[in-house]
């Protein structure tokens, strides 16, 4: 079975806005998005006051060349983060969440992503489970206020 991980990782290419990648894009995992999707769905009801500070990316899915293109051109990237939780605690003012289901990993983009805005001094976290995504909202919830 050919994979369909990228071989290598060119950031630069990721905003000079040129050809689209020539790597065939994966299936979008349905489990993924019922793990994401149930995550969303439970902080929305456990803190309903920050239901807006908690929103989706949406690089994923199947589109055409024209609109990959387009989205392209209006600032789209490779690599970021499935879940945005946009809310200061600390030093920190977002929390970057990437959902995964068990046994699925992160690609070279996604990697050389995280590790890029790690250093910028956001966190950024991958999660398996319901469990293990409420455990990362509230450790980042429990992060004292400056």
């Amino acid at each position: 079975m050919k994979s369909n991980v990228h071989k290598s990782c060119n950031w630069d290419e990721l905003f000079a806005g040129g050809a689209p990648s020539k790597t065939p894009r994966r299936r979008p995992r349905p489990l993924e998005h019922g793990l994401q999707s149930r995550c969303v769905r439970i902080f929305r009801l456990k803190y309903p006051n920050m239901a807006h500070n908690l929103f989706a990316v949406p690089n994923g899915g199947y589109r055409t060349k024209t609109t990959a293109a387009l989205l392209k051109e209006e600032g789209q990237l490779a690599g970021v983060s499935d879940l945005i939780f946009l809310k200061r605690k600390g030093r920190c003012g977002a929390l970057l969440l990437e959902a995964k289901w068990k046994g699925n990993y992160q690609s070279l983009v996604q990697r050389e992503w995280q590790k890029r805005i790690e250093e910028d001094g956001f966190i950024y976290k991958v999660f398996h489970s319901e469990e293990e995504f409420l455990t990362i909202i509230e450790n980042y919830l429990a992060l004292p206020d400056e």
